[in-house]
């Protein structure tokens, strides 16, 4: 349905102007003050309304009782009252009084008739509470509803991106009970552990596409929803380009402007001294408003909470889009520069682990420094050849550019006395991507089919040098500044830095959906043909060194049943897919070449969701190979295996009006087997946890007059338990518990709404060691207060 601009309602009733919220909300509002509904309904639905000047004064509403949208429900209260509500973004109303002679005059609205929230190709609605999505993007099969696949995947909001003041992706998967981060091998780059095994930067996706996201470090302005999917995805997403994803993925999605206009600046504070200013803002353009246009701008810098440390961040993006009757055309295109000065680097071990320094205390170098430059940019295009058939695609880029001094300590003494050097590595990368495939849906007698076929090819070149500086004794737990050391080893550092490696993938996938009985049965299969070629080069001479190119068909089988509308089973059968090894110089039969690593994983679970309250229980099993070199004739073979098996628990929702909840958690078993080793042989996988709970709870208080701002306390616990920090099973870190606490007051100021946000995050200041992954470790952050505040003009 279409209303066009300048169509006058005679003694209309109140109406709702443009698009409200998504989903349904239960109300129970009874007749009473038109202030008191309102001070309701904003309690029900988390919508502020702004009431300029006294419009409201002496008006009655006759409320209103069912469940409906929020549009509908406030079209009720305000129906017959002589006042019309506007929508000034998806947060945030205002009532006006309507003009002499009772016309409303409605901006344009528009109904999409023909694209399920839930469809491939749509957005999946925010769930109740708005901290979570109904579902995601899995991978080829396009944007679902959670409840319909039968996969485990959680998307955050931008709601819940803002209202925690996150600032890169680690900070929105701390929400996570599956999801641990820590640093890269000497670097800072965030290390996300899913179920167990290692996400790396470079294996993120961009509304499904790989190869565009930044490689190091991810800021969140730019993006509208950061969304996990647990467990293996070669068929969904293709083999990985680094190789990593095994336990899971993660997929950005852009930020695309509303049906509202939205310009909204924020201003924030970290400790101890670091500002930052963003801007975001959004219109859409057209008859229908089919073009649409979302500019997002930040800057952030100055000292952390870590003594001496320094980052900074400078950040702008620009979003396109296109929506027509049949074909959708979206252009993301952005650039960010990270900067850390003086960083707190990881901290690598020999034979003990040193107990933790003070929560701020810096054990880096004052010449440390690392500079990540990334600029990226992708098109998708769909178009409906028929109202069941849509040929889809995406191509896109990136190049990057990093620079640093890193100096990491190496603790050989438990008193602290370690090692230090400098490793100085410059390195450019810059990839093209892309993707193209068809979707149909169709019914073949009472079975529908919903079927996918497509292919993607992604190319990378690396290009790096390095310099290594002369060592050091220092002391962990009192660190003295040293001079740069000097450069005793380099190569590749005259000149732009030399090629060293070009990876090229490519795949072809081909799926079926089959439903019966209305979609309360659905069982999915598909195929995806891989092939992965890796060259290396030397950076001296810039001859070829090596040179990989193997092919595998990874398959997955799904099914899902709904017997009740609340309930979800499912199962799912699916593999990952990584690049094979070459053995070792010093195995006997030294660069031998193996088949890429497939990855195994088997999962059950249910999902339950009751409309306002939800969640989901699963147990999977993920098997991973790994080489091992026989100690007695020296062969090198990929026999070992490393096998997490494990339960996971995740709830969301609102299950009482103005509280929400968040959290679950995950039980690991992480074994390894077949390791050559009676020494590690059923021993527990290297910085695996085998157990992590989270829980973040938010609550509205109720007591408040109508008058009043809308105030929200929040806080949350992180627990994470013990890890390993060797295969052997003889040095480990034990368990911690973070807790993070927080409030927020919307208000109006000058008919303008305003968000002040304020968190304090490990406010016991807990000194800890957050991670072991990759047998080294990370020091999690001390007290961190952070404040902002956000006005949309």
């Amino acid at each position: 349905m279409l209303i066009a601009p300048g169509v006058l309602l005679a003694n209309a009733p109140a109406a709702v102007a443009q698009t409200a919220p998504a989903g349904t909300v239960s109300f129970t509002i009874a007749p009473q003050s038109v202030d008191g509904a309102l001070a309701a309904f904003s309690a029900a639905t988390r919508i502020q309304v702004l009431t300029p000047g006294a419009v409201t004064q002496g008006v009655g509403s006759p409320g209103v009782s069912g469940s409906m949208t929020a549009r509908e429900g406030l079209n009720r209260l305000l129906s017959g009252t002589g006042l019309v509500a506007r929508f000034l973004n998806t947060e945030t109303v205002t009532v006006e009084r309507v003009a002499a002679g009772g016309a409303v005059q409605l901006d344009p609205v528009q109904i999409e008739g023909n694209r399920t929230a839930a469809g491939p190709g749509a957005l999946p609605p925010a769930y109740a509470g708005g901290q979570v999505a109904r579902g995601g993007r899995i991978g080829a099969l396009g944007n679902q509803d959670a409840m319909d696949v039968p996969f485990n995947v959680t998307g955050y909001t931008a709601e819940t991106i803002r209202n925690q003041q996150a600032e890169t992706v680690a900070d929105v998967l701390a929400n996570d009970p599956a999801v641990r981060t820590g640093f890269g091998y000497g670097n800072f780059s965030e290390n996300i552990i899913i179920r167990g095994f290692p996400l790396y930067g470079e294996d993120l996706s961009v509304d499904g596409l790989y190869g565009t996201a930044p490689r190091q470090i991810v800021a969140t302005d730019m993006f509208e929803r950061v969304e996990v999917l647990k467990g293996a995805s070669a068929f969904l997403n293709g083999a990985a380009p680094s190789g990593t994803g095994i336990g899971g993925g993660v997929n950005l999605v852009p930020k695309r402007a509303d049906d509202e206009p939205l310009t909204r600046l924020t201003a924030s504070y970290a400790m101890d001294s670091r500002f930052g200013l963003s801007a975001d803002v959004g219109r859409r353009f057209g008859e229908n408003k089919q073009f649409g246009v979302r500019a997002n701008a930040a800057v952030r810098g100055g000292e952390t909470a870590i003594d001496d440390e320094e980052r900074s961040l400078k950040l702008g993006s620009l979003a396109l889009d296109y929506r027509g009757d049949r074909a959708r055309v979206t252009l993301d295109v952005g650039t960010q520069t990270q900067r850390v000065e003086q960083g707190r680097t990881v901290v690598y071990v020999g034979s003990v682990v040193p107990a933790v320094p003070s929560a701020s205390q810096n054990y880096a170098q004052p010449w440390a420094y690392s500079e990540m430059r990334d600029t990226f940019g992708q098109i998708r295009a769909e178009y409906d050849i028929l109202p069941n058939l849509t040929v889809h695609g995406a191509f896109g880029m990136r190049s990057m550019r990093e620079d640093g001094d890193y100096s990491t300590p190496t603790v050989t003494r438990a008193d602290g006395t370690s090692t230090i050097s400098r490793l100085t590595v410059p390195r450019e990368d810059f990839t093209v991507t892309g993707q193209a495939g068809i979707r149909a849906d169709v019914r073949t007698g009472p079975v529908r089919h919903q079927l996918n076929g497509g292919f993607s090819a992604l190319r990378t070149t690396n290009n790096n040098g390095y310099e290594f500086g002369a060592t050091s004794t220092v002391n962990l737990y009192n660190m003295v500044d040293i001079a740069r050391p000097r450069t005793t080893l380099a190569a590749g550092m005259v000149g732009d830095p030399p090629k060293v490696s070009e990876a090229v993938l490519r795949s072809f996938y081909a799926s079926d959906t089959l439903s019966i009985l209305d979609d309360r049965v659905m069982v999915t299969a598909g195929l995806r043909q891989q092939n992965i070629q890796v060259r290396g080069y030397n950076r001296t001479t810039g001859a070829r060194t090596s040179d990989y190119d193997a092919s595998a068909l990874t398959p997955v089988v799904g099914l899902v049943v709904r017997p009740l509308k609340e309930l979800s089973l499912y199962a799912n059968r699916i593999e990952g897919l990584a690049q094979g090894p070459t053995a070792p110089s010093t195995a006997a039969n030294s660069g031998e070449i193996f088949e890429p690593y497939r990855s195994v994983q088997y999962e059950v679970g249910g999902k339950l969701d009751f409309g306002s309250f939800g969640g989901s229980l699963s147990l999977f099993q993920t098997t991973q190979p790994s080489g091992v070199t026989d100690a007695a004739t020296r062969i090198y073979s990929v026999s070992g295996e490393q096998r997490n098996r494990g339960i996971e628990l995740m709830l969301y929702g609102e299950p009482v009006q103005g509280v929400r909840l968040l959290g679950g958690a995950t039980f690991i078993d992480p074994e390894l087997s077949d390791t050559g080793n009676t020494a590690t042989e059923g021993n527990d996988a290297v910085g695996v946890p085998r157990h992590q709970f989270n829980a973040n709870v938010e609550w509205d208080l109720p007591f408040l007059p109508a008058s009043f701002p809308t105030v929200t306390l929040t806080g949350r616990v992180i627990h994470t338990g013990e890890q390993y920090v060797n295969t052997a099973n003889t040095l480990k870190i034990p368990s911690w518990t973070r807790f993070d606490v927080g409030a927020r007051m919307i208000t109006d100021i000058q008919n303008r709404p305003v968000t002040f946000r304020a968190a304090v995050e490990n406010v016991t200041d807990k000194a800890y060691w957050a991670s072991a992954f990759g047998g080294y470790l990370t020091q999690g952050n001390p007290l961190t207060a952070k404040l902002s505040v956000s006005v949309d003009f």
